[in-house]
């Protein structure tokens, strides 16, 4: 069971938690994720599995959790006598920063919304109680 909000705003959280927090990333992606950022160039998935010592498709998994948030960018290398393979590089943190502080405006107003509605209801069925 995910914890509570109180409870996680108590726990000492560091900036990679919010990997977690905003997408539900897992520690593998986290590592998987570190790799590229502390690589120097592009890294293939057979690059990033060795980095973190897992199979290359527990890797691939890894990989596209992180495409699919927006975390890295997959880029195609072409060979000259034809065919091609993909390379991954994080994306740039002021987009991916750009993006979770999106989710975060939008989760706020949800919350919002929803912190209205409960005070809205309940307050009504304290009034009928009382009345």
């Amino acid at each position: 069971m995910p914890d509570s909000m109180s409870e996680q705003l108590q726990r000492d959280m560091e900036c990679e938690s919010l990997l977690e927090c905003f997408h539900g990333l897992k520690e593998l992606d986290k590592e998987c994720f570190g790799a590229l950022v502390d690589a120097a160039e592009p890294l293939t998935v057979d690059e990033i599995a060795e980095a973190v010592d897992r199979e290359r498709s527990t890797a691939y998994r890894s990989v596209q959790r992180l495409l699919q948030t927006g975390f890295i960018k997959k880029d195609q290398v072409n060979y000259d006598q034809g065919g091609y393979y993909h390379v991954y590089s994080p994306t740039d943190p002021e987009v991916v920063a750009a993006d979770m502080q999106r989710l975060l405006n939008d989760w706020y107003a949800k919350m919002g919304q929803l912190i209205q509605e409960f005070e809205d209801k309940y307050e009504r069925e304290t009034v009928e109680v009382e009345g």
